[in-house]
């Protein structure tokens, strides 16, 4: 058989757009494919919510994929095993209370079974702005990544959600856009960004899933975003708050919607 170059790149583009176009109304947007994200993701859509995510990177993983200082084992403990025993992931006891992971088959495996469930998930896009509508965030404003790093002035794309994760990590994204833009406080102490403080894991990892909530209407925070927006201290490379913070967000975005329903 021979291959024609045109199939091949209408293929690519008819499929994209028709995913797409499917993302633009959805329950759920996901902000970041690190570990919290993709578990949050992963829950929704495994309960039956329409759930895209969006990942600035090339990459999907967040920082799991490095573990320690490029060291590619991660640490869990037991709590944080239970999730990594859900997907299907290997992990072994290091001594009580302490289990080790490859990293790379933990984000990979994280990441293809978020995607089999049925997430839409879609890298290389970055969110420039949000859609407020009565003080409460509806939707995201959407542009490639390369335009944003190139500097080029390209209008961006806007999709409805019923609510927002801001997964990205240590930069809060989201919650950074909605300080800045909306004339509006923030769900925390201050009502403002409170920016995370120094390593502590102890500290941090219980802090992860009581800083798991609303920062703002119709916006959850997950994961290290979590703990920057409240004011907490980061962990390292221990990855179960991150993967208890995403069942967390995903367990409260549910009960939301179902008594919205």
């Amino acid at each position: 058989m021979a291959l024609d170059e045109v199939i091949i790149s209408r293929a690519i583009i008819e499929r994209f757009v028709r995913k797409f176009t499917d993302s633009l109304e959805v329950d759920v947007a996901v902000v970041g494919g690190g570990p919290a994200g993709l578990v949050a993701a992963y829950r929704l859509v495994r309960d039956g919510y329409r759930v895209a995510l969006f990942e600035r990177k090339l990459s999907i993983g967040g920082g799991m994929w490095g573990g320690g200082m490029m060291f590619n084992e991660i640490v869990v403990q037991e709590e944080g095993k239970r999730i990594l025993d859900e997907f299907g992931i290997r992990s072994e006891l290091y001594q009580d209370e302490y289990y080790t992971a490859d990293a790379v088959e933990s984000i990979s495996t994280i990441c293809s079974k978020t995607a089999q469930a049925g997430a839409r998930i879609f890298n290389l896009m970055s969110v420039e702005d949000v859609v407020v509508r009565e003080e409460r965030v509806v939707g995201l404003v959407l542009n490639w990544t390369a335009v944003e790093m190139a500097g080029l002035h390209v209008d961006p794309l806007t999709m409805r959600s019923q609510y927002v994760i801001d997964a990205t990590g240590h930069d809060t994204e989201v919650v950074k856009i909605i300080e800045r833009k909306v004339d509006a406080a923030l769900l925390t102490p201050t009502g403002k960004i409170m920016g995370e403080k120094s390593l502590w894991a102890e500290k941090a990892e219980t802090s992860t899933l009581e800083n798991t909530k609303e920062v703002f209407p119709g916006v959850f925070v997950a994961g290290m975003s979590a703990n920057a927006s409240f004011g907490a201290y980061r962990m390292g490379p221990i990855f179960g708050g991150m993967l208890l913070s995403g069942e967390k967000a995903a367990t409260l975005i549910a009960e939301r919607l179902t008594q919205e329903r």
